[in-house]
C-alpha cells in the first residue's frame, strides 16, 4: 500500500475540520490540491474513506480504521519526538490545547509565563464551544482540554484547579438592583438572557434550576459571554456569568451583581485529557506551570 506521511496528515486535517476547504485553509494548500491528496490516498487504500451527507462528511468503516491507525502512527512518532526533546532539556517540542470558549478569559495568561520558560515549545490554543471541545477529545486531537462540565460519556482523567462561581447580573438600573436579598423565585421571573445550547454554564444553570424546582422566563438566548454582557448593560434583561468573565471591578461591565439566594453558583473548572493517553513532557511541564499560577491570579482577582 504507497500511502505518504503527507496524505496521512491531509487526512487528518479534513477530519479534524470536517470540511475540505477548512482544512485546506489551514494546511495552506488549495482545496484542489487536497481533493487530489484524498482520492490518491483512497484509491491507495482501495475503499472509500469519507462520504458527504450535505454539508457534512462522515468516515466510513475503513477511514474509521485508517484515522485510528495513524493516531496510533502519529502517537509513536510523539513518543519518539519526546525522547529527543528530554535529551535537549524541552528546547523544542508541541502544546496542543483547546478551551471552551469562556475559558478564554483567563487561560491565555498562564500562557505568557509558561512560553517565557520554555521558548523553544510551540503553543498550539483552539477555543471553542462545548460541543466542539467533546469532538476532538473523542478524536484524540490535544493534549489537554479545559472545560467545567466534561463528557461523561467519555474516560478521562479529570482534574479540578480553580473555582468558577457563576454569578447573576443585571443592568445598573434594574429594580432588583441594591436590594439586599433576592429570591431565586422572584429572580426567576425576569426577563433572562440565556447561553447557547450545549453551553457548561447553561448545564450548570439548568441543572440548579431543576434541583430547585424553579424555571427562566428566557427572552433571548446568545452565543457569546461579551454579547450576553452587552445586552444585560443595554437593559434586555438578567443572566447569569462565570466571574472570570466579568472585571474584578464589576462597574467596568456596566452591570451589577445580584444577591439572588444560592448564587454565586459553584462550578469548577477542570482540566481533562484522555485516559488512555500518555501526556507529553510538554504537558506535563505546564501542568507543573499551571499549578504555581494559579494562586497568584486567584489572588489579582480577588477570588481568594
Amino acid at each position: 500500500m504507497n500511502v505518504t506521511m503527507r496524505q496521512m496528515q491531509i487526512f487528518a486535517k479534513v477530519v479534524e475540520c470536517g470540511s475540505f476547504t477548512r482544512a485546506s485553509e489551514q494546511l495552506f494548500l488549495t482545496q484542489p490540491a487536497v481533493s487530489q491528496q484524498m482520492r490518491l490516498l483512497s484509491e491507495a487504500v482501495g475503499e472509500p474513506l469519507i462520504e458527504s451527507n450535505g454539508r457534512k462528511l462522515h468516515l466510513t468503516y475503513a477511514g474509521q480504521k485508517l484515522l485510528q491507525t495513524w493516531q496510533g502512527m502519529a502517537g509513536l512518532w510523539q513518543e519518539f519526538d519526546e525522547e529527543v526533546q528530554a535529551m535537549r532539556g524541552l528546547q523544542s517540542g508541541v502544546l496542543r490545547l483547546a478551551v471552551v470558549s469562556t475559558a478564554k478569559y483567563f487561560f491565555p495568561r498562564v500562557l505568557g509565563p509558561f512560553c517565557q520558560r520554555y521558548p523553544g515549545i510551540e503553543v498550539r490554543l483552539e477555543v471553542l464551544n462545548r460541543d466542539r471541545i467533546i469532538e476532538r477529545i473523542s478524536n484524540n486531537l490535544d493534549d489537554l482540554y479545559v472545560m467545567s462540565r466534561p463528557p461523561a460519556q467519555l474516560d478521562l482523567v479529570q482534574q479540578t484547579f480553580l473555582d468558577n462561581p457563576l454569578a447573576a447580573i443585571a443592568p445598573p438600573d434594574h429594580p432588583l438592583a441594591g436590594q439586599a436579598s433576592i429570591s431565586l423565585e422572584e429572580f426567576a421571573r425576569e426577563r433572562f438572557i440565556m447561553r447557547e445550547q450545549g453551553s457548561g454554564t447553561r448545564i450548570a444553570i439548568e441543572e440548579f434550576l431543576r434541583q430547585q424546582g424553579q424555571s427562566l422566563n428566557v427572552r433571548l438566548e446568545l452565543g457569546s459571554n461579551e454579547a450576553i454582557k452587552q445586552a444585560v448593560a443595554g437593559g434586555l434583561g438578567v443572566s447569569i456569568l462565570s466571574r472570570h468573565t466579568l472585571h474584578r471591578t464589576v462597574a467596568e461591565d456596566e452591570v451589577v451583581m445580584l444577591p439572588v439566594q444560592g448564587f454565586p453558583l459553584q462550578s469548577h473548572w477542570q482540566l481533562v485529557y484522555l485516559r488512555q493517553k500518555r501526556l507529553s513532557r510538554a504537558a506535563q511541564a505546564f501542568l507543573q506551570e499551571l499549578q504555581d499560577w494559579i494562586p497568584r491570579y486567584r489572588a489579582e482577582r480577588g477570588l481568594n
